[in-house]
């Protein structure tokens, strides 16, 4: 069964008080506990309160949203989200960041009346825009919760250590970044929506990191050997940049442009501090370019397009840089020591710095010239005196061992004889994209191949032993394999909305989640509520990407 707070207060307020036992500190009760405040830890924290509950949601960063914000990614999407495919929460989400363009911004009179507006009009998503404009929406949409004491939001917070007794957590210790204190959790369930489930270890829950082999998982992509626990997709510190031609904003010299300037790895067609790249899907090798009729990288992730806006309001375009140029794939950051951890993360910034540096000063030009020293790397876009994303683009995740795992043979259209993708009877949600992974710290390449549109089983999301700890993101049963389509942002929000409802289910009819996946009149009653919420369990008849 779950644990219960034996609450004091009369209200819905999250309870603080001071602990005198064997916790030092402050401790905070609540129903749910969802540390991290990425998008699925967002969605989680909302459909948490919706459903009545006290919550506490942690972040690392000054910045709720995750990918979507403190990582500087604008949203990765399938083709039909216009119309359908995602839950009624997302969509308000998007629709949100929409309004807060009408509302907020100088839009040329043409811009207001398109109602699918693309702020950046950027080529990789029908709602390109700035980090901040989420981040906004985001706290409007939490805003009635955190108001009314039911929310309460801990920024900048990391997870330290937890407390565990059998297969129930009991208590997620935080730490302050700056001040050092730390503060208790105590709560009924524990959502994990960091971005490399940190909690999985602490807690002692199950899980798995890095590329499983085809003997483990019969995976036509997985591994033909020994799986490789270390190998893992490679992760991104995103920057924002805007040009101004004939200036000249070329920052210091990075520490180790030198390496990165001459650096070549073995499967890449060139250096890497290049304009060649690869064709994803065939590993062909492709030039690329910015301000180019093909290829255009400018384009690709821009986040404003000044013709969407008043003449004069501003004097460039502004585009996110998480190209194949800045992916790091030198070594992985979970499960290595924490000097280690470091040594790859800064690595990580010089490369991006190093990119930006090599644009600004060697970067062949269509026009003949060499540099773009009118690039400026936008500070104030990410919020951070670096000018990088305050937080890397992290694609693979530690992954619980969970009750049922989703497999290439489920999702895959060259193994589905039917065309359609499995059908899960547990379905909590549905999601759809190319099953995308980029070079990997083993120096593996892309993979990418298509995928059918997807249903999220609830048995992905449930521990085979841990009761009332669970995945929030991209933690949950999948593999290194289908991680590339269960990691973008429709669908870990989803993942975590549906978390966050069900662990406020358990605490009303007192059901552990296994109990209620296995239970046919559980099941059923828990996927009427989601639907009652807004959340698609599956998808019309359509076609493969």
């Amino acid at each position: 069964m779950y644990h219960r707070i034996n609450r004091r207060n009369e209200g819905n307020e999250v309870e603080e008080r001071r602990y005198t036992a064997n916790r030092p500190g402050l401790e905070i009760h609540a129903d749910v506990a969802v540390i991290g405040g990425g998008l699925g830890g967002c969605a989680a924290a909302l459909a948490a309160a919706a459903a009545g509950k006290t919550v506490v949601i942690t972040e690392e960063t000054d910045w709720l949203g995750g990918q979507l914000t403190s990582q500087a990614v604008p949203p990765d999407e399938h083709r039909w989200i216009e119309q359908f495919g995602c839950t009624r929460s997302y969509r308000n989400l998007r629709e949100g960041i929409r309004s807060y363009y009408r509302r907020t911004f100088p839009l040329t009179i043409e811009a207001t009346r398109k109602p699918n507006l693309n702020p950046g009009n950027g080529s990789v998503s029908r709602l390109c825009h700035e980090p901040r404009v989420a981040l906004a929406v985001l706290h409007e949409m939490l805003a009635p919760y955190v108001h009314s004491g039911k929310l309460k939001l801990l920024m900048r917070r990391v997870p330290i250590r937890a407390e565990a007794i059998g297969d129930s957590v009991q208590a997620v210790t935080v730490r302050h970044t700056e001040s050092g204190r730390e503060e208790t959790i105590v709560a009924a369930f524990f959502l994990d929506a960091t971005e490399c489930g940190d909690l999985l270890p602490m807690t002692g829950t199950e899980y798995v990191t890095g590329a499983e082999s085809i003997s483990q998982t019969g995976e036509p992509h997985a591994v033909d050997g020994d799986p490789l626990p270390m190998d893992m997709q490679a992760f991104t510190y995103c920057f924002a940049m805007d040009h101004f031609e004939g200036e000249n904003h070329t920052i210091e010299r990075p520490r180790d442009y030198s390496f990165w300037r001459s650096y070549e790895a073995d499967f890449w067609p060139g250096k890497l501090r290049s304009w060649t790249g690869v064709l994803p899907r065939t590993l062909q090798p492709r030039e690329f370019g910015i301000f180019t009729h093909t290829a255009d990288l400018w384009r690709y992730r821009r986040i404003l397009d000044k013709t969407n806006f008043t003449e004069g309001a501003y004097s460039s375009d502004i585009t996110i840089v998480n190209w194949q140029q800045n992916d790091y794939w030198l070594g992985p950051i979970i499960d290595v020591p924490e000097e280690e951890r470091n040594k790859h993360l800064e690595s990580a910034k010089q490369l991006s710095l190093s990119l930006l540096y090599w644009m600004q000063t060697e970067a062949p030009r269509p026009d003949g010239k060499i540099g773009y020293p009118g690039l400026r790397l936008r500070k104030d876009v990410v919020g951070t005196e670096d000018g990088l994303a305050m937080y890397p683009y992290i694609r693979e995740s530690r992954r619980i061992k969970a009750e049922y795992t989703v497999l290439e043979q489920h999702i895959s259209p060259d193994e589905r004889k039917d065309g359609r993708a499995e059908h899960f009877h547990d379905s909590v949600g549905i999601g759809c994209y190319r099953i995308d992974l980029h070079p990997s710290t083993g120096n593996r390449h892309y993979i990418d191949i298509s995928c059918l549109p997807f249903q999220i089983p609830l048995g992905a999301l449930i521990p085979v032993r841990m009761q009332n700890l669970l995945p929030a993101c991209k933690n949950l049963g999948v593999t290194h394999i289908t991680n590339g389509c269960y990691r973008l942002h429709p669908v870990e929000w989803n993942i975590g909305e549906a978390v966050g409802y069900l662990a406020s289910y358990c605490i009303d009819k007192q059901l552990q989640p296994s109990a209620v996946r296995n239970h046919s009149d559980a099941l059923k009653d828990f996927q009427q509520l989601l639907t009652k919420a807004g959340v698609e369990l599956s998808w019309p008849d359509i076609r493969a990407m």
